[in-house]
């Protein structure tokens, strides 16, 4: 591959940002990455924090998942076990609360396999 700027000189790299083969003439450090001299290094210095702030917040979104789960698992596992012990004595309206802590324990486990995603 040669450069983009200097088709005749072969490239060293690529550019982050547009992808453009570059000689050691047109490359600029930018961090860890190449970019367009006197053109991209902004940009790919932008897009090199960016990419550390996703990271970051990619792990604390997966941290907010467990939370949730052990939320609606709490609060699941009390509905539940209170719909069914008082089933002989409120009849429907204990169904009703037996219905509510499944539905709670179905949140809890789908948080749960949502916050696999993000480890």
């Amino acid at each position: 591959m040669n450069c983009y700027y200097h088709p005749d000189k072969p490239a060293l790299g690529l550019c982050k940002y547009c992808l453009r083969g570059l000689c050691e003439n047109c490359a600029a450090q930018a961090g860890d990455s190449l970019a367009c001299k006197n053109l991209h290094e902004g940009q790919v210095r932008d897009m090199d924090l960016l990419l550390q702030k996703n990271v970051l917040q990619s792990k604390r979104v997966g941290s907010d998942y467990l939370r949730n789960t052990i939320f609606y698992g709490s609060v699941g596992i009390l509905f539940t076990v209170f719909g069914a012990s008082q089933l002989k004595w409120l009849g429907l309206q204990a169904v009703v609360y037996l219905l509510i802590g499944l539905a709670l324990l179905w949140a809890a486990v789908a948080n749960y396999l949502e916050s696999r995603k993000y480890k």
